[in-house]
């Protein structure tokens, strides 16, 4: 597959560039990509509920009335998880919601995922470019001129650039993200995926 290199004011450069069919054309795997949002979004939980047992309710431990005669049942603490401000039984402990996944699996479903966005056409290139300063104006004037304004938009660049990512990250249907570290969930939340010319050679590496 090729794609037309543009310049990121939008103007086509004459080049195109050639996409990997071990990347972006494989046979996609919905399972894994399942997986792996799947782990994603469990490494976002912060797992930090808790509620208080019996033994660490504030109260007095006084047996509040006697064993026997009373015509109810037995009570031993007003801590006892059937008064009202006891204790709770089986309540939620701090977890951790992350679990293992395979490299393979992971890599099978960002490839998957690139597959279904170039099946979709959903993917630009523009050239390697950088901000002469951080302003955000400039990162919408080049979503404007690649017709992606409305449009939840990713942006893959092969290195950190300080100018770009602080043009970018307060425009709330936008993302930029590193080739190496782009995930299946970024992928799929995208309605387009721009990558800085430099970044696709990345990205292959890193999943062949």
């Amino acid at each position: 597959m090729e794609l037309v290199v543009k310049k990121y004011t939008g103007e086509d450069t004459g080049r195109k560039v050639s996409l990997s069919d071990a990347v972006f054309a494989i046979e996609p795997n919905d399972h894994a990509i399942y997986l792996d949002v799947k782990q994603f979004l469990a490494h976002q939980r912060q797992g930090t509920h808790k509620s208080k047992e019996r033994n660490e309710v504030s109260g007095s431990t006084r047996k509040i009335k006697k064993q026997k005669g009373t015509g109810t049942a037995r009570a031993g603490s007003i801590k006892s998880p059937v008064f009202v401000g006891g204790g709770r039984i089986f309540g939620p402990r701090p977890r951790t919601y992350g679990f293992k996944l395979n490299k393979k699996v992971k890599s099978l479903a960002r490839k998957s995922a690139l597959t279904y966005k170039a099946k979709g056409e959903s993917i630009s290139v523009i050239e390697d470019f950088t901000f002469s300063a951080p302003k955000t104006k400039d990162f919408i004037k080049m979503l404007e001129v690649l017709a992606l304004a409305d449009k939840k938009t990713l942006v893959v660049l092969p290195a950190v650039d300080k100018n770009i990512v602080l043009s970018g990250r307060n425009l709330e249907r936008s993302k930029v993200a590193l080739a190496a570290d782009v995930t299946t969930y970024d992928l799929l939340h995208a309605d387009h995926v721009v990558f800085v010319e430099s970044s696709i050679q990345t990205v292959e590496n890193t999943l062949n």
